[in-house]
């Protein structure tokens, strides 16, 4: 694996060449453009905020605790990073079969080719997060989040979910070239665990309910979870994932990633096979 990082690395401008024509690519025929990359998760909050805090209000309040002055970016912080997410697993899944081509040819590392999707899902993600500071500021003019120390969450969640993700590229990318019922097998799991994830919700809501308590450990061994608490952890402190949390997401991504690319290189052979 460190000789495979070492090429990776070597690599590493046919990784920027890759996710820039990819990022071309996909809005070369658009007249908004990137602007996409932020409407549609604003879009999605703002349906959320219609549902969850208009008409569900009252049992939203009763969990969100300081968070529910300040829903909608509660909404908003969840999505963006979920974007990025769901769009990195859906395109990841193709990342071989849609480039065999350039596979068959090119002379790098295969892993480029989805960890770049990884990469230009990030870069949208990261094109979104000057509005959601605008969001924040709002909030915090208004006196209603309170920002300090808990800013430090941003970049140890972006680095927990880049990890999480490349693995997970990793697996699915070859995987989908062997069997291709992976990628509509994907479609229904990403569905899955957006409602298994504490995106729209507090994490509290899971943890107070009425389910088994094996149930609730087994929802959090879910990296995801530990991820996108701290997400919001950014905003709210009391959010930060308790040491059992951070360490069972930590832990589970490094795993994920370990396997992953163990997967992808003993699948290589076949995989260069079959395209």
């Amino acid at each position: 694996m460190t000789s495979g990082v070492g090429a990776l690395w070597s690599a590493r401008n046919s990784l920027r060449i890759l996710v820039k024509r990819d990022l071309a690519v996909k809005y070369q025929q658009s007249v908004l453009g990137y602007l996409w990359s932020l409407i549609e998760p604003l879009g999605m909050g703002a349906i959320y905020w219609f549902v969850f805090g208009v008409l569900y209000s009252g049992a939203t309040r009763r969990h969100l605790g300081d968070a529910a002055g300040s829903y909608p970016l509660f909404l908003v912080t969840g999505i963006f990073a979920w974007m990025w997410a769901s769009s990195a697993m859906n395109e990841a899944t193709n990342a071989l079969t849609g480039q065999a081509r350039l596979i068959t040819t090119m002379n790098v590392p295969r892993q480029v080719f989805p960890i770049g999707r990884v990469t230009g899902r990030f870069a949208e993600y990261a094109a979104g997060l000057p509005i959601l500071v605008g969001i924040a500021a709002v909030y915090a003019a208004h006196g209603k989040i309170h920002p300090g120390w808990s800013l430090l969450a941003l970049p140890l969640a972006v680095a927990v979910q880049l990890v999480l993700l490349v693995g997970i590229a990793l697996l699915l990318s070859a995987w989908n070239v062997l069997m291709r019922d992976i990628e509509r097998f994907m479609r229904l799991i990403i569905r899955v665990l957006f409602y298994a994830t504490p995106i729209i919700y507090p994490l509290s809501l899971v943890r107070d309910s009425g389910m088994p308590t094996w149930v609730k450990l087994a929802y959090e061994l879910n990296p995801l979870v530990g991820i996108f608490q701290l997400h919001h952890a950014i905003w709210y402190p009391d959010e930060f994932p308790d040491a059992r949390l951070l360490a069972t997401t930590v832990l589970g991504s490094l795993l994920v990633l370990t396997f992953g690319w163990w997967s992808f290189r003993r699948l290589e052979p076949a995989v260069l096979k079959e395209l």
